[in-house]
């Protein structure tokens, strides 16, 4: 018989059909949760091979594969494996989130449905002050004896908003009007559908430690929990390629190259050259490039060239 034509077996997960609708708390009153999926690591393969031909099966491992796929960037054969979560996240969460306009999304609706009686509280020991060389982010904390004030007063103003919402709805005022003074840490649900290589992208984003904290810990649950049940082999090369390497670009590959030749007059003239640092005599200021490179400098085990000695 025809290989083609006999008969597939849908593929399936036993470590994933195990936490199947089970949801994994994240933050104080949040979750995400697997709905359904489709696919798993073979499914990758599977695609890949089509596209290679049927002789690629003899010439590699199925792991291999994987990681050359995803080390080389072809991304259509993860595009072959669908998820399907469903997550329980605060609303100005949910606005970072659904900027990635790579999924199909359902939203709970507060226009036919009562508001979630729940609001994300932040604790006394985690407010976050406002970051100075990444404007948009933060950068340390507040003491806790300055934060038990901020919890306090945010517990008020919760309770607040939602009993006038609850005031207006009892009037018979519509949800759709009601709704509009709530805070934006009130909790909204949402099923999110994407396939595994938009979702890396996802991860690779939401998981790095710039992002902003509430959603780097919905990344970080999907990521541990999920994903590495799902498809560890993709999720194994993922954290080594993606997530935990490195870039470089030309312009770095020029100065770390003279920095291990021994050339660090040559690195500095090129680090000048590309307009990261100064000429001599001139003042060193702020250069978001130049600060990256010294990320990837100390990673590598090397020290920046224009650091005084």
């Amino acid at each position: 018989m025809n290989e083609a034509l006999e008969k597939l077996e849908r593929t399936s997960v036993p470590e994933l059909d195990e936490i199947l609708g089970i949801p994994f708390k994240v933050l104080d009153d949040g979750f995400v949760r697997v709905v359904d999926y489709m696919g798993n690591d073979s499914s990758v393969v599977q695609a890949a091979r089509v596209s290679y031909g049927k002789g690629t099966k003899k010439l590699r491992e199925d792991e291999t594969l994987i990681r050359y796929l995803l080390r080389h960037h072809h991304t259509t054969p993860f595009e072959m494996c669908e998820i399907k979560i469903h997550m329980r996240v605060p609303m100005d969460c949910w606005r970072q989130w659904i900027r990635h306009r790579t999924a199909n999304v359902n939203e709970y609706s507060t226009r036919y449905s009562i508001a979630i009686d729940a609001a994300q509280r932040t604790k006394h020991n985690e407010w976050r002050t406002q970051g100075i060389t990444n404007r948009q982010g933060s950068e340390g904390l507040l003491t806790a004896e300055q934060g038990k004030y901020f919890s306090a007063q945010e517990s008020e103003l919760q309770e607040f908003t939602r009993k006038v919402y609850n005031e207006r709805i009892a009037a018979g005022i519509a949800r759709e009007q009601a709704r509009k003074d709530l805070t934006l840490s009130t909790y909204t649900e949402a099923y999110w559908k994407i396939d595994l290589h938009n979702l890396l992208h996802f991860l690779a984003l939401r998981m790095e430690a710039h992002a902003q904290y509430e959603i780097r810990s919905y990344a970080a649950t999907i990521g541990n929990e999920i994903v590495s049940k799902w498809c560890p082999v993709v999720w194994k090369a993922f954290q080594d390629y993606l997530f935990g390497g490195l870039e470089l670009s030309k312009h770095e590959i020029a100065i770390i190259s003279r920095i291990q030749a021994g050339d660090k007059a040559g690195a500095l003239a090129a680090a000048e050259e590309y307009g990261l640092i100064p000429s001599p005599g001139q003042e060193m200021k702020r250069n978001i490039e130049r600060e990256e490179i010294e990320v990837k400098m100390r990673l590598l085990g090397m020290y920046p060239p224009w650091f005084k000695d």
